[in-house]
């Protein structure tokens, strides 16, 4: 039988062992809680440093690597081919497509979390997989999602410089506007006046790009019900995630809706950066302008018809196919219109690409929604037929690198479905999406302390003496 000094001596060595073990958990806890934690900025705060070395470390030996021989085709051809840019988040390949950070949109179709099951990608993790590389957990997308819905905080002077626009002015340049309006809550801007230093520019980068991403579909949505819906706005549904949220303030309730916006602000996110507006972003960003500025001038690049105003520019040529001919076409009569409009000088939109070479991945997962979705619709029939007969015509024609459908090829078709069927608001839908790649890309440009750009120009003149002196000998 112990005694009360040897029960007091037990009692001290429970405690003792007791209080170790649960320090024990708690590190341990705190140790999970680093590798998964719902924190974004928290988690880019912890992979800033072994990118530095990283970008050191190539800087070092690689420096001085040739990427590759420039020609004058190249230098006057809109500088198609020149390796001139780092761009982290997602990398296209001419045969296989766009990986962000190394997944294809299969890849990202079977392990990015969704809303429902079986469903499609949350831009949310989208958004978490871009700016760190990692795959979220279900708990780090809903932490993402719940971020950016206490962000979407629209100012009523943003409201005020859309209003002062007619009606009547494009949805782009509403949108245009709506951004730089916002541009005056700059977390950006205040901090580098009051004299931040160079290593901490990343993080008032951060706040603006996700006070920006969260803010575009309410402004988004509000142009919208402004323009076509006789102005009564749609207020947020705080329980509702990025995508279904936006398809909520434009107007649609029916689930399959909210589902195609998940699809559409994931697919269209990031294309690399030497598209347009992707490059502009980067650009405008290098300067050291503030995310509102650098994505308002990307914005008003993808406003113009070469780039992201194609996707209304098809289904616009979709529809004329269908009052000309109707939508129970033949093969033979759809190849006859499609030879007509290239003998008259114009293009067949959505087919080609300046980087792809064979069938775009966000074109064919947009395919297998509409098969899963609206098999028998009339345009999505349509766009089928053209998928069979466009290419062949293509190629036997010659001119074209790539005669396979792009993204734009099936987008409208898919919108107009569902209702929004105002074909020159698209390329607000793609606007905001591709804030996601453009601002995640943004963010590391400032963690990493990249440089302002400056590439060489030449004139016409330089460009003949030159290589008139490097061919005279031959």
């Amino acid at each position: 039988m112990a005694t009360s000094g040897g029960r007091s001596v037990l009692s001290k060595l429970r405690r003792h062992f007791t209080h170790a073990r649960l320090v024990s958990q708690i590190e341990g806890a705190r140790g999970l809680q680093t590798l998964a934690t719902t924190d974004l900025r928290a988690r880019i705060a912890e992979l800033i440093p072994s990118q530095q070395e990283k970008l050191k470390e190539v800087k070092n030996k690689y420096g001085s690597v040739s990427l590759g021989d420039t020609t004058v085709n190249m230098a006057i051809g809109g500088m198609r081919g020149i390796k001139g840019m780092l761009w982290d988040t997602s990398l296209l390949d001419p045969e296989e497509g766009i990986r962000f950070r190394g997944l294809s949109i299969p890849d990202c179709q079977k392990q990015l979390p969704t809303a429902v099951p079986g469903g499609e990608p949350l831009p949310e993790a989208l958004l978490w997989l871009l700016v760190t590389g990692d795959v979220p957990t279900k708990e780090q997308t809903i932490a993402v999602s719940k971020d950016l819905r206490a962000r979407a905080n629209v100012p009523g002077y943003v409201y005020d410089a859309i209003n002062a626009l007619p009606k009547t002015a494009h949805p782009m340049t509403q949108f245009s506007t709506g951004i730089m309006a916002l541009q005056v809550q700059s977390a950006f801007q205040k901090a580098y006046e009051e004299g931040l230093t160079k290593s901490k520019y990343w993080e008032p980068a951060y706040e603006d790009s996700l006070n920006l991403i969260a803010c575009l579909p309410v402004i988004a949505a509000y142009i919208y019900r402004r323009v076509y819906k006789g102005g009564e706005a749609i207020d947020a549904d705080s329980e509702l995630d990025y995508g279904a949220n936006f398809a909520h303030m434009l107007g649609f309730t029916d689930g399959k809706m909210h589902e195609l916006m998940r699809l559409y602000l994931t697919i269209h996110s990031d294309h690399e950066g030497g598209n347009v507006s992707a490059h502009t972003v980067r650009l405008v960003g290098s300067a050291l302008s503030d995310p509102y500025l650098a994505f308002a001038a990307g914005m008003n690049g993808l406003a113009g018809p070469l780039h992201g105003l194609a996707n209304q520019e098809v289904l616009r040529w979709i529809k004329s196919v269908v009052h000309e001919i109707g939508t129970n076409v033949t093969t033979d009569q759809l190849k006859e219109y499609v030879l007509n409009t290239l003998n008259s000088g114009k293009v067949v939109p959505g087919f080609g690409h300046a980087v792809l070479r064979k069938t775009d991945p966000r074109y064919t997962c947009q395919r297998e929604f509409a098969l899963k979705h609206l098999p028998h619709d009339s345009l999505f029939q349509l766009v089928s037929k053209l998928y069979e007969v466009v290419p062949p015509i293509l190629q036997d024609l010659g001119k074209v690198k790539n005669p396979w459908p792009n993204v734009d090829a099936h987008s409208g078709v898919l919108l107009h479905y569902f209702g929004i069927t105002e074909d020159n608001y698209y390329t607000v839908l793609f606007g905001v999406s591709r804030s996601i790649g453009t601002m995640s890309q943004l963010i590391w440009d400032r963690a990493l302390g990249l440089p302002i750009e400056r590439p060489k120009s030449m004139t016409l003149d330089w460009i003949e003496d030159y290589c008139r002196s490097k061919t005279s000998g031959k």
